[in-house]
């Protein structure tokens, strides 16, 4: 005897003998049927047959990208009284060479030169980056006193040097900021209205280290977690009373070096 098939899964429901796997037919495919994507917060979300769209995963460590530089662009018109002398060593591109003033460094105005030095630290090509790092530490070293008078002017290309989010360039802009606070008399204390602009950074690459197990890194101004712990103590040693506090408002999981936390609960156990 032939047996009619019925393709149809609603009449095959209204059989007698079939209606319970019928139904879970019924559920399956209606499991396996695809939802539309919505975006979140709209009445799209409320209908039937739709799932909410997840959010966009942003990498924060991601390499921003960077614009032209300003010194890069005096650099190619020629009005960068400085240059690199000799080449870069293969085995080791990064070594400092020496410079070739075309001036005497003394001599120059810092309000307008250090600025545009700084703002080198941001660039991508590494040569360039190399020389603005170099003629910036030469200049702050030949001339510490003169530092002071040009701060407000250095907060923006130091900001703009950490939000690249590149480790080399953040380490290389921290430890010109080492050696402004360590030369510069009364730059510890004159940068604390600015940590808010300069320690966000600090904040999200603070833990940033790379785990070698057993072995050491006898580097420490390689690793951009170790550099940072050393410019925030630097900061609240030289900054005054007030350094530890807004310190810990932009890094909160700092701990002060100057004023330890096993002293802070002697003294608190005396009162």
């Amino acid at each position: 005897m032939d047996v009619k098939k019925c393709p149809d899964l609603h009449e095959r429901a209204k059989r007698i003998h079939e209606p319970g796997r019928v139904c879970r037919e019924l559920l399956y495919l209606r499991s396996k049927r695809a939802k539309r994507e919505v975006p979140a917060f709209t009445f799209q979300a409320l209908q039937k047959g739709t799932v909410v769209k997840p959010p966009t995963k942003i990498d924060i460590f991601k390499r921003q990208p960077v614009k032209e530089t300003v010194f890069k662009i005096y650099f190619m018109r020629g009005d960068i009284p400085v240059a690199l002398s000799g080449r870069s060593n293969k085995q080791d591109p990064t070594k400092d060479r020496p410079l070739r003033w075309h001036c005497t460094p003394e001599e120059l105005d810092y309000c307008y030169y250090l600025p545009i030095f700084l703002d080198g630290l941001a660039d991508v090509d590494s040569d360039t980056r190399l020389l603005a790092v170099n003629a910036a530490v030469d200049l702050i070293m030949r001339q510490p006193h003169k530092v002071l008078p040009v701060l407000p002017k250095l907060i923006l290309p130091l900001k703009r040097a950490f939000q690249t989010r590149d480790k080399g360039i953040i380490i290389s802009a921290l430890q010109v900021l080492q050696l402004m606070v360590r030369l510069g008399p009364c730059v510890g204390q004159a940068l604390v209205p600015f940590y808010r602009q300069l320690l966000a950074v600090c904040n999200l690459y603070k833990n940033v280290n790379v785990n070698l197990g057993e072995g050491i890194d006898p580097d420490r101004s390689k690793r951009i977690g170790d550099v940072i712990e050393d410019t925030l103590k630097l900061l609240e040693f030289c900054g005054g009373p007030n350094a530890f506090i807004n310190i810990k408002y932009m890094v909160p999981t700092y701990e002060s070096s100057v004023f330890p936390r096993c002293q802070n609960l002697d003294e608190g156990t005396k009162h």
